[in-house]
């Protein structure tokens, strides 16, 4: 797939709310995926390895009390890339209701996603 392809199919399964068929579909089994320094809170480490990136998913998940809203925007593309922005309002344990806004830049190689870095 081209990036426009990936970042397409990205859109479609991301309006969907089904993450688990972008990390089948669209990652690569040795995806990064990038946090900004300043990040500690809620377990936003830095991994590597798709297993890696669903294991810090389903921790995140497992944190969340109630989703209030969230939104996705319609992918950039330019190059091997494409971004979006995203963000939830979420009630979380421990730290009570939180908006999280953010930009991800992915990186697209050979069809797949191989990083995904996160701004907020």
């Amino acid at each position: 797939m081209t990036t426009q392809q990936v970042a397409d199919r990205y859109n479609q399964l991301s309006k969907e709310s089904n993450f688990n068929a972008i990390y089948d579909e669209l990652f690569s089994a040795d995806a990064k995926n990038i946090e900004p320094a300043h990040a500690t809170a809620f377990g936003m480490q830095s991994v590597d390895g798709l297993d890696a990136i669903r294991k810090k998913g389903e921790e995140f998940n497992s944190q969340v009390v109630e989703i209030h809203s969230g939104y996705c925007t319609d992918p950039v593309v330019a190059g091997e890339y494409f971004t979006v922005a995203m963000g939830m309002d979420v009630t979380i344990k421990e730290a009570g209701r939180t908006r999280m806004d953010e930009i991800i830049v992915y990186h697209v190689k050979d069809g797949k996603i191989v990083s995904e870095e996160f701004f907020y």
